[in-house]
């Protein structure tokens, strides 16, 4: 089994160039600005908003499978058009896509997300991920859209910005609920996919829905830390408009999927 993983050196792609070459997969790992430094993976550099560059790369490494996990946060053409980029490379040569998408996608609301609901962005990243999902769902019908939260472990930029609001730089929202989800369990769920016929969008996240403020909260109590000392306030307060309020139900993921996705609290308690 030949896997390219595009964004190989983001904080999800690193994990699952690590399981595919521990699964005795050929990984290949693509960077752009960072190296994705993973023992066993080739690595190769690549811009996914060139097309002819994208194209190129994928004719070259010909992979059975394509797992795409780049985005960036404030970048349209990264996050909207690269995703496009790749599902037509991917389509050129015949590879299994799973494209990850975003719970980022969805407004908000009390009642939890099915799989199949459609995307209702109201910011402009939810935006760019929501038009990624239609470019690759128009290119490639077979494709997985795998819709996750906030992915979590040691090192990960969720971790990260709790631990920097507990020192007191910055704070975190009280009125953002999202499921956070753990890379290693995230990353062996996108091997599964990747080896199945499942096609469309499918929810892969934590069972256990908190805001921003009680993940640092976790965070603080698994580290031995002052929760005390943690800033919080509301992005109503700050002025932005983001999604409130995003659960996702995983009822589909769980029946399918052999990997058992671990909730935050369990994570996280020592």
């Amino acid at each position: 089994m030949r896997v390219l993983v595009v964004g190989g050196s983001g904080f999800l792609g690193r994990e699952v160039c690590r399981q595919g070459t521990g699964a005795g997969w050929s990984v290949v790992g693509t960077w752009h600005s960072t190296a994705v430094g993973v023992p066993g993976v080739a690595a190769r550099r690549v811009d996914v908003t060139d097309r002819v560059a994208v194209g190129t790369l994928v004719a070259q490494v010909r992979p059975d499978v394509l797992v795409n996990t780049s985005y960036r946060y404030e970048n349209w053409a990264v996050t909207a058009d690269g995703a496009a980029n790749v599902a037509w490379a991917a389509a050129e040569v015949g590879a299994r896509l799973v494209h990850i998408s975003s719970d980022a996608l969805h407004a908000g609301r009390p009642e939890p997300y099915a799989d199949d609901d459609p995307p209702s962005p109201i910011f402009a990243y939810g935006a760019a991920k929501a038009a990624a999902e239609t470019a690759v769902r128009a290119i490639d019908p077979s494709a997985v859209l795998l819709r996750t939260s906030l992915i979590v472990g040691e090192g990960s930029p969720q971790i990260r910005l709790c631990r920097e609001a507990l020192a007191g730089r910055g704070a975190l929202f009280t009125d953002e609920l999202r499921c956070p989800v753990d890379v290693t369990d995230l990353a062996a769920a996108v091997l599964e996919l990747a080896v199945s016929d499942y096609a469309g969008p499918l929810n892969v996240a934590g069972p256990d829905a908190v805001s921003r403020a009680e993940l640092g909260r976790l965070v603080a109590h698994r580290s031995g830390l002052d929760a005390s000392a943690l800033k919080t306030t509301t992005a109503a307060e700050c002025g932005l408009v983001r999604p409130t309020t995003i659960r996702l139900d995983t009822t589909r993921a769980t029946a399918l999927l052999h990997t058992r996705l671990r909730g935050i609290t369990e994570l996280l308690t020592p």
